[in-house]
């Protein structure tokens, strides 16, 4: 770990931070990522309650708490409405609210991937199961598993490995375009190992495919 993370928080980082300098413009004058620097702001004011208002007051702007009254009573409307809808904000919502708590959420999501959410709203957002994680990500890992069990129950009904081109069903060629896609990500290098090894356990020989009964090209 980077000697600067393990003395968090950096006193001249803070004194910067305390004189009105940004958090990007720290890390241009220091030449640190601004997660980093980040990282040891998040942990200053946890430290010094006051250290915000004297930021903001050095800055020239009006003191104000961070996260505001404003911020934490959004972080509220966003826990509730996943409470009670039991899911996530969408961002391709028709909803035009849905889709702005979708947006502060990924904002949130981001801070606790760089390592500067504030603990308040780590606090609050931890009532949310799953809310750190990716939903596209997430999504796409679950269709991945469905196609593999689609692709196990096909084979277990005796039929040959599905083709992506000649197919005799909609079905067929589904499967065939996904192990299509997988055979060349792992030429590529570009399959996760894990996913290798599971298609390995779940569908022996997936990497060949067909060796005999190929329909001959015309």
């Amino acid at each position: 770990m980077d000697r600067r993370l393990r003395r968090a928080p950096d006193a001249e980082w803070v004194l910067m931070y305390r004189l009105g300098l940004s958090r990007k413009r720290i890390a241009e004058l220091v030449r640190a990522e601004p997660a980093a620097v980040g990282y040891h702001l998040v942990i200053a004011r946890c430290q010094d309650p006051g250290l915000e208002a004297e930021h903001q007051a050095a800055a020239g702007a009006v003191p104000t708490p961070y996260p505001s009254p404003a911020d934490l009573s959004r972080m509220e409307e966003v826990v509730a409405w996943a409470l009670v809808e039991g899911r996530l904000p969408d961002g391709r919502s028709s909803d035009r609210d849905e889709r702005s708590m979708a947006r502060w959420l990924s904002d949130r999501r981001r801070e606790a991937a760089e390592g500067t959410l504030d603990p308040a709203y780590s606090r609050g957002l931890a009532q949310v199961p799953g809310w750190a994680e990716n939903p596209r990500a997430a999504a796409d890992e679950e269709r991945w598993n469905q196609r593999l069990a689609q692709l196990v129950d096909f084979r277990h009904e005796g039929n040959d490995w599905p083709r992506h081109h000649d197919y005799d069903s909609e079905r067929e060629h589904t499967l065939g375009v996904w192990i299509h896609t997988q055979r060349y990500k792992r030429r590529r290098g570009d399959l996760d190992p894990m996913k290798a090894k599971l298609l390995d356990a779940a569908v022996p020989g997936w990497q060949t495919g067909r060796t005999r009964g190929r329909r001959p090209r015309s």
